[in-house]
């Protein structure tokens, strides 16, 4: 939390939070949720569309939201509910089952959120929380760049005042053009219009509510110029009242199975972006987030927005750092956010009807550029140039696939950049650097020297199934490039947490292949537990416990003291592991 009060880590944080609330916070998160709800309702709507949904559903999905997260989220500050990705994963994995009815929409929709809850809150029973770990920074910031691509292209069409027939991003672009004969007019300037205002708001102004103000200028456009009776679509009529809690109809067992597919990848992918906000924003204010509690909020909120006929909702980092920038200090600003909405279904449903659905497709868009981050690109470039093509990859991948087929691709691509890093981890041969004290990388110092005769090497990763080979061909080629013949090869396991049963084997044959080249197999450095393991294999008693050394210096002392009777050596026991 900000300041110095952490959380509770109970079910209820938020609610022991609100209990013990200062009362000096007040004026700022009024404040924050007063300014958070004049940017999410056209944003809510906008999403809803997104969606495939009618707009008024983005309003009802928000309201669990906003109370749920209240009571059961870590972070003070986090805004949940309709956001960018969710929606057009959603659209994604609804849209070739409803063949763009409504009503088919928006049960399947509300069954979504629904499964993502469940997943969520398995999760949750699981502890399946480290999940959210598999998407890398550059495979996230790829992934989000790739779907705003095809928020952008699947907005272009509205902004145009055309039903495009297409769904593929390409597609959708090369369909445009052909089509450009029938482009809306009026439609297509109010659209380009509203974009430009909100990029030039938020240059001049970014803390205003930019979206509202927008689309409320772009209502009295369209009334004053009379453009709906040009053509220019609206919302229309808004059902009256509040939503109801509702279950969804029931679908065919080879529909749930699809969407419970879905559910999972929209689950991983909101709870990750939930994750970063959430911890960025904890960082700046000395606070902590509970990842656990966070799924199960992730899952009470999306369970929430089922049953009041919503969709998949997630969190949105626009609206986080709007109501921070605000001074939102706890979530009593996500509370006022939700009587603001509260206020806007039941009094001002007559204004909403007029919103342009163009100025809605806008917002979309602005979100969009917002979710490609080119300064984020540029610094992996910088960085280390793999981080920005592993990035680009994941961009392709959304795009040449499906965005849930995305999902898995940019899965796939953090496991194996996982295993690449695993199985070909750095190593380094050890010497001495003059005028610097201890043991050091040689190819890393100028002048850089071993100890004739002995050869120390180091492993910077675990030694598993992975890279077992690779270890031993690395090995035996330090061995073979050093000029003087090795009569020790110490390896210095400091990086070394643990083996398996292959990597075991690859110490036993190892340890053999030496021994008949008359090279010894030492090791320093060995920690407890990884000791422990080498007993079990037999590797302790092949070795010979007192080539175990606990650092390097009493293995270099011991390789100089070599030609010493081995009883003195012997004298001293086994040098134990360390802790």
């Amino acid at each position: 939390m900000s300041d110095s009060t952490p959380r509770s880590s109970g079910w209820l944080p938020g609610l022991t939070s609100l209990r013990r609330y200062p009362l000096a916070w007040w004026r700022g998160d009024v404040i924050a949720g007063i300014t958070v709800a004049a940017y999410l309702v056209p944003q809510c709507l906008a999403y809803a569309e997104l969606a495939g949904l009618p707009a008024i559903h983005g309003l009802w999905a928000i309201l669990p939201a906003l109370l749920l997260y209240a009571l059961l989220g870590s972070s003070p500050q986090l805004s949940v509910g309709p956001e960018s990705t969710t929606s057009v994963m959603t659209a994604a994995a609804i849209a070739p089952l409803t063949a763009g009815d409504p009503e088919a929409s928006a049960g399947l929709a509300a069954l979504l959120a629904l499964l993502v809850g469940l997943v969520c809150g398995l999760g949750r029973l699981a502890r399946l929380d480290f999940l959210a770990e598999l998407l890398s920074r550059p495979i996230l910031v790829g992934y989000m760049a790739g779907v705003a691509v095809i928020m952008i292209t699947g907005q272009i069409g509205r902004i145009a005042g055309l039903q495009l027939n297409s769904s593929a991003s390409p597609a959708q672009v090369l369909e445009l053009l052909q089509r450009r004969g029938e482009i809306h007019l009026p439609t297509l300037l109010l659209g380009l219009g509203v974009l430009l205002f909100l990029l030039l708001l938020r240059r001049l102004a970014p803390r205003a509510p930019g979206p509202l103000v927008a689309v409320l200028l772009s209502v009295v456009v369209v009334r004053l110029g009379r453009l709906d009776q040009l053509g220019v679509a609206v919302i229309g009529a808004v059902p009256a009242g509040l939503p109801h809690v509702a279950l969804p109809a029931a679908v065919p067992i080879e529909q749930l199975r699809y969407l419970l597919s879905a559910a999972v990848g929209i689950a991983l992918v909101g709870y990750s972006d939930n994750m970063l906000t959430a911890r960025a924003f904890a960082i700046r204010s000395g606070g902590r987030i509970n990842a656990n509690q966070e799924l199960l909020a992730l899952g009470a909120i999306n369970l929430g927005a089922g049953l009041l006929q919503g969709f998949p909702v997630s969190s949105s980092g626009s609206r986080t750092a709007l109501g921070d920038s605000a001074g939102s200090r706890s979530q009593l600003h996500s509370l006022v956010a939700l009587v603001m909405v509260l206020l806007v279904l039941l009094v001002l449903r007559p204004v909403l009807a007029l919103f342009p659905r163009a100025a809605l497709g806008a917002v979309v868009i602005f979100a969009a550029l917002r979710l490609i981050d080119i300064a984020e690109l540029r610094r992996m470039h910088q960085f280390k140039p793999s981080e920005f093509r592993l990035a680009l990859v994941t961009v392709a991948g959304v795009l040449v696939t499906d965005i849930l087929t995305g999902i898995g691709v940019a899965v796939a691509l953090s496991v194996i950049d996982l295993f690449a890093r695993l199985m070909r981890p750095n190593d380094a041969v050890m010497g001495r650097v003059p005028n610097l004290a201890g043991l050091h990388d040689i190819s890393d110092w100028e002048g850089a020297t071993t100890t004739p005769g002995l050869l120390i090497y180091r492993y910077d990763a675990p030694l598993c199934f992975a890279n077992a080979e690779h270890f031993r061909s690395r090995a035996l080629a330090a061995i073979d490039a050093e000029r003087t013949p090795v009569e020790w090869f110490v390896l210095n396991a400091e990086a070394i947490i643990e083996i398996d049963i292959t990597a075991a084997d690859m110490m036993l044959d190892l340890q053999q292949a030496l021994a008949a080249r008359g090279i010894v197999l030492a090791m320093a450095r060995v920690k407890q537990d990884l000791y422990q393991q080498l007993q079990r294999a037999g590797l302790v008693a092949r070795i010979g416990p007192e080539r175990f050394f606990p650092t390097l210096p009493t293995a270099l002392a011991a390789f100089h003291a070599r030609k010493q009777p081995p009883r003195e050596a012997r004298a001293q026991g086994p040098a134990r592991p360390i802790p």
